[in-house]
């Protein structure tokens, strides 16, 4: 049993930050999970005999997870795993908007750009979660070190774009039944995704970035009318989703 609730927050607050080290190092949940359970017992123990922290970890909390990182194997599998995730799924939202438009061609930049994207964004989201996590820092600059694995791929994605344009490289075409087959293909990886992340955001935000540009096109609005609306109707739908979920917790709670 968790003895996590008798710790004081400061004791708490060092074991998530630990874990979050740990992980970010590519450490397996497994064994994170038994030495967050074992140092909540260090810890329990140490504070009901009126001990600090410090006597447990030390004066340099980076320096214990270091140590213990150090003393850990990489899970290499579970890497490989969310980069393969991260890659298909931001080329799942392409490939969403594309089927919508009724044409699927990619070139070989394109699909290359999209791994490359992939691998910088998990690697460079890694790196910020272990540094944040292994320095006292306040919330602002904990918020302006996590923006950048956000923002990073934002820039690559469209500076792809342009560079698609002016780069001339083979193009893949889908005949139609390479439409089909990539289309279950995009369809069975985003179902498997949300159910093994036990959450529906992927489908949802997909859905509300295709479907209303393409029942809007239908429609006789001016361009820039469509986009607005378009924007509206993703933020909108997104909020409502949140807060939606958020009822359903409160309820539940």
């Amino acid at each position: 049993m968790s003895t996590n609730s008798k710790l004081s927050d400061k004791s708490r607050e060092f074991i998530e930050d630990l874990r979050v080290y740990l992980f970010s190092s590519g450490k397996r949940w497994d064994e994170i999970d038994e030495i967050g359970e074992e140092l909540e017992s260090h810890l329990s123990e140490a504070e009901r005999e009126g001990k600090s922290v410090e006597k447990i970890i030390g004066n340099s909390p980076k320096a214990y997870m270091q140590s213990i990182a150090g003393e850990m194997a990489i899970d290499y599998r579970s890497w490989i795993k969310y980069i393969f995730i991260i890659i298909f799924g931001s080329f799942s939202f392409t490939v969403a908007r594309d089927l919508v438009e009724g044409s699927l061609a990619y070139s070989v930049l394109e699909i290359a750009g999209h791994v490359v994207i992939g691998v910088l964004f998990i690697a460079t989201l890694f790196v910020a979660f272990r540094y944040i996590s292994g320095e006292n820092l306040s919330s602002i600059k904990q918020m302006l070190i996590i923006s950048i694995p956000g923002v990073l791929p934002i820039a690559l994605f469209v500076g792809l774009i342009y560079l698609n344009r002016i780069v001339d490289t083979p193009v893949i075409h889908f005949r139609f039944w390479g439409t089909v087959i990539l289309a279950l293909i995009t369809l069975i990886f985003l179902i498997a995704v949300s159910i093994w992340a036990k959450t529906w955001v992927a489908i949802i935000l997909i859905t509300l970035s295709t479907l209303p540009d393409y029942l809007l096109g239908l429609t006789a609005l001016q361009e820039e009318t469509q986009l607005i609306w378009s924007t509206i109707i993703l933020l909108g739908g997104f909020g409502l989703y949140f807060w939606i979920l958020m009822k359903l917790e409160k309820k539940e709670g």
